[in-house]
């Protein structure tokens, strides 16, 4: 059993790591089109108990709503 923690601990970390370092070279915009979208997809799977439909939809209005947010930061 504690081969399997360490191996699922060890795989988890690996992944965050991966998807750390692939945000490094994001402009702001990009940044802020990635986090409207993850808030926006979250929101939409909440008002819709967890709707694929909700879900995707939240996450595209986010990212729109986030890209055009982060286009006036430099």
């Amino acid at each position: 059993m504690n081969t399997m923690n360490h191996k699922s601990n060890n795989l988890l970390a690996a992944i965050l790591f991966i998807l750390l370092t692939g945000c490094g070279g994001m402009t702001t915009r990009d940044k802020s089109t990635a986090i409207g979208a993850g808030v926006g997809g979250v929101a939409g799977a909440v008002l819709t108990g967890g709707g694929a439909l909700g879900t995707v939809g939240g996450a595209a209005v986010g990212g729109i709503i986030g890209n055009q947010i982060g286009k006036d930061k430099k």
